[in-house]
């Protein structure tokens, strides 16, 4: 299976502008995490643009929330330069959220609304599906979606923003040669393994496979 070289393309978004520009951020976000974007890269809000298919006032504007969060600089007359994160950060990172998602993750066995826990099937199987069509940006984005939501079934906002804010400063750059190589839709299977724990109640079985779950991300999703 081949992966599409067009550059990322962002989804149909609908909606009044703020939802509009909020929508291309989170895209943006996803081609950063997704490595579609390249540290130390400069890129123009014109060319993203051409390469997102919207136009450059949106891209400009998220560009801008996302100097805020420091994960571009502003290069001026240019455009903005993706800041460069080191394996140590990434590491620091990774430790951190595992030392929050796996214990979190596995009390929702015992927790959580069985009809919450079905509601994010969706963002599971959107993640096979983006991973299956080596849609990168698709697949960070829906990733995202299950993650942050099987947190917030735990009752604890703050928590959420915190693994959120981690999420954004995680690069994969290993995404697109395991797209290429078939074996990106796998891994997004493991969020149906999760789910299908959690509705088990099986506490182990959530552990163990979360365990694994993050483990890919400094590992084979890496590099």
């Amino acid at each position: 299976m081949a992966v599409q070289r067009t550059g990322p393309a962002l989804p149909s978004i609908g909606g009044p502008r703020p939802s509009y520009r909020a929508s291309v951020a989170d895209a943006l976000r996803a081609a950063l995490v997704a490595g579609e974007l390249r540290p130390g890269e400069v890129y123009s809000a014109p060319s993203l643009a051409a390469r997102f298919g919207v136009s450059a006032t949106p891209v400009r504007e998220a560009m801008l929330d996302l100097v805020k969060e420091g994960m571009v600089d502003p290069v001026p007359n240019k455009g903005f330069r993706v800041t460069t994160v080191s394996e140590g950060q990434l590491d620091e990172y990774t430790h951190i959220r595992s030392l929050i998602e796996i214990p979190t993750t596995v009390g929702l066995a015992a927790t959580a609304d069985p009809v919450a826990l079905e509601a994010l099937r969706t963002h599971a199987e959107e993640s096979v599906a983006a991973a299956d069509s080596g849609d990168l940006i698709a697949h960070v984005e829906a990733d995202r979606r299950f993650h942050l939501g099987l947190l917030a079934l735990a009752g604890n906002q703050h928590l959420v923003e915190v693994v959120g804010d981690l999420r954004k400063r995680s690069r994969l750059y290993g995404l697109t040669a395991l797209a290429e190589r078939g074996l990106l839709k796998s891994t997004a299977e493991e969020h149906l393994e999760i789910l299908d724990a959690l509705l088990a109640r099986d506490a182990e079985r959530v552990r163990t496979v979360m365990t694994r779950h993050l483990g890919h991300v400094r590992g084979d999703w890496a590099h």
